[in-house]
């Protein structure tokens, strides 16, 4: 499925007019469905639509067709087992058996969420409540890369449109980065949440020299994300123990390994958790839960998707809030929704069905 934006989305990797995802529908034999969905980034997870396509044709379908729906939690399990990686596919798959478990149940996905153990095992008596049905979220809104001016018009026009967190793209020039972030400051005046996210643009050297500048302007950034490479955990640490301003890891988490290290290391102060990035709902649930018990923050991100994964990740949150506001904006970019039903916008304010599921009805014919 392609959808095209309504406005081009920049960052330090990429630039792109659309958003390419590959959709997967489970169905049971009495023909409920449910919906999952695996965007195409490839200068982040690396996947693309036509592995994702032979990874759940190949590798995924099997574990699922022919069973026993009742046994949907072992045959999460297998989805997960049956591939090194390919988190974006196996989040596709994981969501839609979740959607349809969750719709056969007749509850909104956010209440089939809250009532999941954690991929350690026994009950989550911390678990944090929120209303799901019909629930709402919060989530800030992107800024693209660009030159100062374009960037203060489109926080202008942001903050108009009633966005209160604006997530600024930076580490595509890191001689200009705070110049940016003072020209969108200017703009917006001070009760605006900014926070900066780098896309691995800076050498941790760059990343140093760019956040203490930022210190040093008192521009009121709330946080800086994923600074340098994803694979350079020991680099992020090592930017965190010479900043002031908290340190979000990204692209260097996808799982549970992956935050044991960033723990270890002491390498960041928040955390993005991603489906894509880690390949089911509970693992994600997992992973916000580790965060919380060892003191991180806490946001859910989304990657360049549809209402159908931006969707399953407002569910997350609903059934486990957040620290901070998250980052569920990839859907607000298109210029139409590819789904009939699923969650609505309004601002900054994301408003999930109180239908059962992901509360998808179908496609939208081109």
């Amino acid at each position: 499925m392609s959808v095209p934006l309504h406005t081009p989305f920049v960052t330090a990797l990429r630039r792109t007019q659309t958003s390419e995802t590959l959709v997967v529908r489970v169905a049971d034999s009495d023909g409920v469905v449910g919906w999952g969905e695996a965007p195409q980034v490839w200068q982040v997870t690396g996947e693309s639509l036509a592995g994702a396509t032979a990874c759940v044709e190949e590798m995924l379908t099997p574990c699922v067709v022919g069973r026993d729906v009742d046994d949907w939690p072992d045959a999460a399990g297998a989805v997960q087992r049956a591939v090194a990686r390919n988190f974006g596919a196996k989040a596709a798959l994981d969501v839609a058996l979740h959607d349809l478990v969750a719709r056969r149940a007749g509850m909104p996905l956010p209440d089939l969420l809250r009532t999941l153990t954690p991929t350690s095992g026994g009950p989550d008596a911390d678990l944090p409540t929120a209303a799901a049905a019909g629930a709402t979220v919060s989530t800030d809104v992107t800024l693209s890369a660009g030159s100062a001016d374009d960037l203060a018009t489109a926080a202008t026009g942001r903050v108009a449109e009633g966005f209160t967190t604006l997530k600024m793209k930076v580490g595509t020039d890191p001689r200009t980065d705070v110049a940016r972030v003072r020209a969108v400051r200017d703009a917006v005046g001070p009760g605006v949440t900014i926070r900066l996210d780098a896309n691995q643009g800076w050498s941790p050297a760059e990343a140093v020299e760019v956040v203490l500048a930022l210190e040093d302007a008192d521009l009121g950034v709330e946080l800086v994300e994923q600074p340098v490479a994803g694979d350079d955990v020991e680099g992020l640490a090592w930017v965190r123990a010479r900043v002031g301003l908290p340190i979000m890891a990204d692209e260097a988490l996808y799982s549970l390994l992956d935050l044991d290290r960033i723990l270890r290391l002491g390498a960041a102060d928040m955390v993005n958790v991603k489906l894509a990035k880690c390949g089911s709902l509970g693992v994600a649930l997992e992973l916000l839960r580790r965060a919380a018990d060892h003191g991180l923050g806490t946001i859910v991100g989304s990657m360049m998707e549809s209402h159908i994964g931006v969707g399953a990740a407002a569910a997350l949150v609903a059934a486990r809030p957040t620290t901070l506001t998250s980052d569920l904006d990839a859907a607000w970019w298109g210029a139409r929704s590819p789904v009939v039903g699923g969650i609505t916008y309004d601002g900054p304010t994301i408003t999930l069905p109180d239908t059962p599921g992901l509360g998808i009805g179908r496609l939208v014919a081109d």
